[in-house]
């Protein structure tokens, strides 16, 4: 059975931080491919501010060749809109029964897991990665030394799905930070 990170996004535009991480996850956990799925519509962002899908799996396309592990997925294209992570999931279950699913995840999305559609029922079946995000004006000694507990907000879900990779690298750029500079 393959072990599969999902790594989904808008990849708006794709850069370093990204394939970077998905690279570090495939070196250094029991993955064994990194699936960077290109969200064509994320409920939680406004659709206008994105590039159209195909341009941004091109680009998500061109930023992993010739690194071993990591795909290019347009998965969710065919799904319903918006992408829901929990359809996906199920999808995915359902395509690809001789896989298990990794959801991989910044630590700014996991701690708005609440506002995902069917978030209990994500962690009560899937293993999350949660990797380390700079804040603006954070240095990168305070993320490093920062302990994580999954449970203070929320101490009657169950986390033990929940691994944060603490020793993941740090990258200083967003997807937002390439678009203002343009």
């Amino acid at each position: 059975m393959a072990k599969i990170g999902i790594y989904g996004g808008s990849f708006n535009p794709v850069h370093f931080g990204h394939t970077g991480l998905a690279q570090w996850i495939v070196e250094h956990t029991d993955i064994d491919e990194v699936w960077l799925m290109v969200s064509p519509n994320n409920p939680l962002k406004k659709e206008t501010d994105l590039a159209p899908e195909a341009e941004r799996l091109q680009g998500v396309k061109q930023a992993i060749t010739g690194m071993p592990g990591l795909v290019a997925s347009d998965f969710e294209f065919s799904l319903p809109r918006p992408s829901y992570t929990a359809n996906t999931l199920r999808a995915l279950l359902s395509t690809y029964p001789e896989h298990a699913f990794t959801l991989i995840m910044g630590e700014d999305n996991w701690a708005i897991r609440e506002q995902w559609r069917e978030w209990e029922w994500i962690l009560e079946n899937f293993r999350i990665f949660v990797y380390p995000r700079i804040t603006t004006g954070q240095a990168l000694t305070t993320r490093r030394s920062s302990a994580y507990d999954t449970g203070s907000k929320h101490p009657t879900t169950t986390t033990t799905n929940v691994i944060y990779l603490h020793d993941a690298p740090l990258f200083d750029i967003s997807s937002t930070q390439i678009r203002n500079a343009e």
